[in-house]
């Protein structure tokens, strides 16, 4: 069994001497009959390899676990990024496009130390689900209690890993998150709901109209949803008011003209003349 200690790394994890070359780090593997520690060279912020089978970021302030777990997961197959510190980690979560990626591009798995400097682990959990990031979240710490795996897993953390731990568990739990996580994804795809070039996530609560995000009301999604789940229904005032405000709503029936307007100022590409939002005269609306 691999062990990764806190602050050193076994001897039993080394093979045989090679130097392995990854971004701007090299690591002299040593021989496990010696206990020459590794030699790390320059900080690597991203390992690279032919073969992606997902984006994960690494948010550790020691440095050879750090890097370590960085390598392992490297040789797997994963595009690596690493940050030393949480306000680092935080503005690697939430700017990823400046490191090459596009816009708005998100991590597929973030292995997250609980203590860390400026901004700790748990605190940098509950602002990544604060902005609905569900991004799967490995937690490690060297706190083992039960209350400690609690808290952590309370505050939005998905699995959580006490130190010292097997690389070879690391590696095995960041796939069965990894595999969840798509396999919930592959779910909110297939029950989305799609008209011409607007797609709606129920799951997700968000929409997509030729191919950008735009951001709606919970009004607004509750009758577009309403609309696509039964493109070319006739609707009334009167029963949008019931399904989408509720029985006891006490208020004008025109508020439905108003978020109808604004609707089609978010779907059509022109409003006035809207060729998904219809309103059949006489009668109230319909979608498509």
């Amino acid at each position: 069994m691999y062990h990764l200690q806190q602050k050193n790394v076994s001897s039993h994890f080394f093979t045989s001497s090679k130097r392995i070359h990854s971004g701007k780090m090299s690591l002299e593997y040593c021989d496990k009959s010696t206990d020459m520690p590794p030699t790390l060279l320059p900080e690597a912020t991203r390992f690279q390899q032919e073969v992606k089978l997902g984006r994960v970021l690494i948010i550790e302030d020691e440095e050879l676990i750090r890097e370590t777990i960085a390598l392992a997961l490297a040789e797997e197959g994963y595009d690596v990024l690493t940050a030393e510190d949480g306000r680092r980690g935080l503005e690697l979560v939430c700017k990823s496009g400046e490191l090459g990626y596009s816009e708005g591009a998100n991590f597929d798995l973030i292995v997250l130390d609980l203590m860390l400097p400026y901004v700790n682990g748990l605190d940098l959990c509950r602002l990544v689900r604060h902005e609905g990031n569900t991004v799967p979240i490995l937690m490690l710490s060297a706190k083992g209690s039960e209350t400690d795996r609690v808290v952590g897993l309370e505050v939005g953390a998905d699995d959580y890993l006490t130190k010292p731990f097997g690389m070879r568990e690391l590696v095995a739990r960041c796939r069965a998150l990894l595999r969840r996580h798509r396999h919930a994804q592959l779910q909110a795809q297939e029950s989305a709901l799609r008209f011409h070039e607007i797609v709606l996530y129920p799951q997700e609560c968000r929409v997509t109209v030729r191919g950008d995000e735009i951001n709606l009301s919970p009004k607004e999604f509750r009758i577009l949803e309403l609309f696509m789940s039964h493109p070319r229904r006739v609707w009334s005032r009167e029963q949008l008011i019931e399904r989408i405000w509720g029985p006891d709503f006490m208020g004008d029936s025109k508020t439905v003209d108003v978020h109808i307007r604004w609707l089609r100022e978010k779907l059509e590409l022109d409003p006035s003349r809207p060729e998904y939002l219809l309103t059949v005269r006489g009668f109230g609306y319909r979608f498509g």
